[in-house]
């Protein structure tokens, strides 16, 4: 794999010269397209050997583009508030919008190779990382990204020269460091490494780009004309960059499924319902503020037909806890700018840190409720999410999150009564909204798109909890005692 980057590759000075100022232009040029289309983020990754010049590199980039679009990003060890979130958590937050540009230096792939070679993980959970970023970069490029991947390589001692030859300039002197001829003892291991993992993850929607790097004008005009290669590509394109995406969908050949099968009548007793509730609210009192909980966090993602009742439950599951420790995210239609990130980007950004709890009041799920039966995305795009979102679930739950996902389902006449009483009670007024009546002329539909949602995302480890709602008491009480018993589970390692 970096038989040609051992070639010897160099630039003279003059033809360098002549090259960047065409380079350049060319750069601007494209650039500028790239930002009026608005139509996709540009995600350009810098890794490969120490010394190889990647700092170097990003600067040239820089000074080359219009600095106001473009994101410079550098990566060391992660700080204590990334460490107590999901690995990807720190890249999710600066993630490019369309019309931009953001370049990665130590990117998602740096601390995974570092913590194998010293030894912090073993092969299976390296490979598992590696196939999570194979997910991830899948899900952006099906997203519209271009995602450009430069490897720098050098040989031992190619490495060893450009070192000797840093330190003796006054002005890159500072550049190595002791880590710096460390890194030498492990040359043989980290290209083993990095040849196992370009392998892995170069894919069609985000290859590898090997460059050789000891000459510093071969590296800057090699790496700026393959970014200028393939932002005019992507702009003459029409190609949308869609992948295959999910197996076609089943249909029931009778009228049985997940949400006809409920017994919507249950009830309880109102005294009932009091003890009961008070129980599980003082049980979730206690499981949040436990020891076990303060390495763990809790994400609860509430869906469910109009009017179900999923304020009601979220109110008795908060009152259980201190305000400092949870936040409610209600979800309505995306923002400008977040439409102008992958759809995930926005529950990405809510992702609670140990020990806190997040409550999504609606959430992703809608790319495969209100998105498909609206119309808002395309057949492809609902029908990939499934994997996508099963992938992003899991990511949290291996990072310690712990997922416990709720859908209310209620009649479609107990809505309907629901929906009057809202319009002839004051205070209640403001819920009902003529969205709420266009949605229930489309209740077959989304039945459907629940039925199909349940049957691919409700997993052995994070499944769905169907709850019947047309009694409010006993949803109430269902949800709770769930949280409890799921939350305790997860804390003494049986869930």
């Amino acid at each position: 794999m970096f038989e040609s980057a051992e070639l010897g590759h160099t630039i003279d000075k003059k033809t360098y010269k002549a090259e960047v100022q065409k380079l350049r232009e060319a750069l601007l040029e494209a650039q500028f397209e790239v930002r009026e289309k608005g139509k996709f983020p540009v995600f350009i990754l810098v890794s490969g050997v120490d010394g190889a010049g990647k700092g170097e590199t990003i600067n040239e980039l820089y000074g080359w583009m219009d600095p106001r679009y473009l994101s410079a990003l550098a990566y060391g060890a992660p700080t204590d508030e990334e460490a107590a979130h999901p690995f990807m958590w720190r890249f999710w937050q600066v993630l490019p919008p369309k019309g931009r540009i953001g370049i990665f230096s130590g990117s998602w792939y740096s601390m995974p190779i570092h913590r194998f070679i010293v030894g912090e993980i073993d092969h299976s959970r390296f490979d598992q990382r590696i196939e999570q970023i194979n997910r991830f970069e899948a899900m952006l490029a099906n997203e519209g990204a271009l995602i450009l991947k430069f490897w720098f390589h050098l040989t031992k001692d190619g490495q060893r020269r450009r070192f000797k030859a840093l330190e003796k300039d006054p002005r890159t002197a500072w550049r190595v460091t002791k880590a710096s001829w460390d890194s030498l003892k492990t040359h043989d291991k980290f290209q083993e490494v990095a040849s196992h993992l370009l392998r892995l993850t170069n894919k069609p929607w985000a290859p590898w780009i090997v460059v050789e790097s000891y000459d510093d004008r071969y590296r800057s005009l090699t790496v700026g004309k393959m970014v200028l290669d393939g932002l005019q590509k992507r702009l003459a394109s029409t190609h949308e960059g869609e992948y295959p995406v999910a197996p076609p969908l089943s249909r029931k050949v009778d009228s049985l499924d997940v949400l006809t099968a409920l017994d919507l009548d249950q009830c309880l007793d109102r005294k009932i319902y009091q003890l009961r509730l008070a129980k599980a609210q003082g049980r979730l009192s206690e499981l949040v503020r436990s020891a076990e909980f303060k390495k763990r966090s809790l994400i609860l993602v509430f869906e469910g037909s109009d009017a179900a009742g999923k304020g009601g439950s979220i109110r008795r599951l908060v009152a259980a806890m201190d305000a400092r420790q949870y936040q409610i995210v209600p979800i309505a239609a995306p923002t400008q700018e977040e439409l102008a990130q992958p759809y995930l980007w926005r529950f990405w950004r809510h992702v609670p840190k140990q020990g806190r709890v997040t409550i999504f009041d609606r959430s992703w799920y809608g790319r495969v409720l209100v998105e498909r039966v609206e119309g808002f995305c395309s057949e492809a795009d609902w029908l990939r999410a499934y994997a996508e979102i099963n992938d992003f679930e899991h990511e949290l739950r291996g990072d310690g999150a712990i997922i416990i996902k709720f859908w209310l389902q209620i009649s479609k006449d107990e809505q309907l009564r629901r929906f009057k009483e809202r319009e002839e009670t004051s205070f209640k007024r403001y819920k009902i909204t003529d969205e709420d009546w266009r949605n229930r002329e489309k209740w077959d539909a989304y039945h459907q798109a629940v039925c199909d949602m349940v049957e691919r995302t409700s997993t052995g480890l994070i499944p769905w909890t169907l709850v019947e709602a047309n009694d409010k008491p006993f949803a109430r009480v269902k949800v709770i005692e769930t949280v409890c018993d799921r939350l305790e589970a997860a804390l003494k390692g049986k869930g």
